[in-house]
């Protein structure tokens, strides 16, 4: 199957939803071991981007999402908008001068973003950050595609391997980020940015499902 340019946007549009939905809950997260601000800088960031998306609605999907990449970055404060604008750039160089993706072409978008929030973040799966969500997310989407699996399904996977990975992070002390400066005591608390990003993840399984 393919992801159309408008399920792209359908997807972004609804992921600020999402997001705006759930500030509180992860500013309540991000009390607990940062600077109790992730969910104000993502809502933040997407409602700008949201703003700026009928200026490229008719851009390939590449401007778009290098679109929402400068937005995070120019509007998010924190950590926040340089990984998730590194994230999105990453993507857009995955995806060059594309209309619509095959499922690999989601996948490549994925895996390119993950490598470079890692990069950017110098994080590693165990640091208790966004990683440890995207990574298991991605490897269990690249099989599920590599086996034949429909988008929608290698998704459905992605989605299961990102939310363990996401609580998969309560337990772990952070190495990272601002958390990190609590030690033991960033232990017992799930990660922000690990549960953005599943968010993300989810939202974008849920677009392709609705069609």
């Amino acid at each position: 199957m393919t992801m159309t340019k408008q399920q792209i946007l359908h997807w972004l549009q609804t992921l600020a939803a999402v997001l705006a939905e759930e500030k509180d809950y992860l500013t309540e997260l991000d009390a607990a071991i940062g600077d109790a601000d992730h969910g104000i800088n993502m809502n933040r960031g997407f409602q700008k981007v949201i703003a700026q998306l009928p200026a490229v609605a008719d851009k390939d999907i590449s401007r778009i999402l290098k679109t929402v990449s400068m937005t995070l970055i120019s509007s998010m404060g924190g950590a926040s908008g340089p990984l998730y604008g590194t994230l999105f750039l990453r993507a857009s160089t995955a995806v060059a001068d594309k209309e619509e993706l095959m499922d690999e072409d989601v996948a490549a978008l994925l895996k390119a973003g993950l490598d470079g929030v890692a990069h950017r973040g110098k994080a590693n799966l165990g640091d208790k950050t966004m990683v440890d969500t995207l990574s298991p997310a991605v490897n269990a989407l690249g099989r599920a595609i590599a086996a034949g699996s429909r988008l929608t399904e290698a998704l459905q996977q992605a989605v299961a391997a990102a939310e363990v990975g996401m609580k998969g992070t309560i337990p772990l002390m952070a190495k990272k980020g601002r958390a990190s400066y609590l030690g033991e005591r960033s232990v017992g608390h799930q990660d922000p940015g690990a549960t953005s990003a599943y968010l993300l993840l989810k939202t974008l399984q849920e677009t392709l499902e609705v069609g």
